[in-house]
């Protein structure tokens, strides 16, 4: 008796399957192309207006780039005044009248304070013949009948104490004293110049928000400009049924191109300004005896300067389009 035969599994659904399965990545590389040859034909847009194109994007990175080489050198500068905060010290200037026995059993009781790293005294010869070599009158100190310099006691607090409050207090008790004519604190200008850095940091940050609206409204014109010179275009578009979002996305892209040549330029603007003060910086931090050098943009910043423009650029875009495409309808 023979065996009936398996009937063969109906295989009609498998390619269905296989096409449902593929249909979603389908649509996934259709989009991304899209997109793609959209960025691409936008830059090409841009390509056949370079005048044009290379004025606003130089107008962008002009205004990039005022707030970025402000922040850039007050950063310099407060790296040149921390280095100069590290050698905050005291000078106690003591009465004429007061002994040299007295003036070092005063040093040696200083140098048991807390807070207190480094004493140094300074006798009124030892002051003299370093004010004679450091300022050139030789002839005329000669000329005088007794040594008008007073003793001088040099304090160098603990890198603890040189905080400003603490200084503050130091200089509060040395000051009451009795042999002490007057106490001042050398690198008290130090801190006036960190406020002020401070300041033009905040002024620095205003007048990016500042230009920041003036870049919103110059991509938003030149957008405004390009829709009203494409209007044929998109009413024939939307003719046959593009979306809003279809349409809006090579403006968006246009945007981005703006926002991201600006930057560039903003860029090597504030590398170029770097690399020409560079050299004078140098030569007078050489004069000084110091080993400044100008920081240049680093990474971080680099990279907020090129997020920021076509932060910038995109919505400039987005705010022309989204408010001129809707007035742009098929009769």
């Amino acid at each position: 008796m023979k065996r009936p035969a398996r009937k063969p599994r109906p295989r009609a659904a498998e390619p269905e399957a296989r096409a449902k399965a593929q249909k979603p990545r389908g649509r996934t590389n259709a989009y991304f192309t899209h997109h793609l040859w959209v960025l691409v034909s936008s830059l090409g847009q841009l390509w056949r207006t370079p005048f044009s194109t290379l004025m606003t994007a130089m107008v962008i990175g002009i205004a990039l780039a005022l707030p970025a080489g402000l922040y850039v050198l007050l950063n310099n500068v407060q790296q040149l005044s921390s280095g100069w905060e590290d050698s905050a010290q005291v000078s106690l200037f003591i009465e004429r009248d007061v002994a040299e026995k007295r003036i070092l059993a005063l040093a040696d009781r200083l140098r048991n304070w807390e807070g207190v790293a480094e004493v140094r005294y300074i006798s009124r010869e030892q002051a003299l013949a370093e004010f004679r070599e450091l300022s050139g009158f030789g002839d005329a100190l000669d000329s005088l009948a007794e040594n008008p310099l007073p003793a001088v006691l040099v304090l160098r607090p603990t890198p603890a104490q040189a905080e400003p409050a603490a200084m503050g207090r130091l200089l509060e008790r040395l000051r009451q004293l009795d042999a002490v004519d007057q106490a001042q604190l050398d690198m008290e200008w130090v801190r006036r110049l960190n406020g002020i850095i401070e300041v033009g940091k905040r002024g620095a940050l205003l007048l990016g928000v500042l230009l920041a609206m003036a870049i919103l409204l110059v991509v938003g014109n030149t957008i405004r400009l390009t829709i009203f010179a494409r209007r044929e275009e998109i009413v024939i578009t939307k003719l046959i049924g593009a979306t809003n979002a279809f349409i809006r996305r090579p403006f968006l892209y246009t945007g981005f191109w703006y926002g991201l040549m600006g930057a560039l330029i903003a860029w090597l603007l504030v590398v170029g300004f770097l690399i020409l003060l560079s050299g004078p910086v140098t030569q007078l931090s050489f004069l000084y005896d110091s080993q400044f050098r100008l920081a240049g943009l680093d990474l971080v910043t680099s990279l907020s300067l090129l997020l920021s423009g076509i932060t910038l650029g995109l919505a400039g875009s987005w705010l022309a389009v989204g408010r001129h495409l809707q007035a742009i309808e098929p009769e």
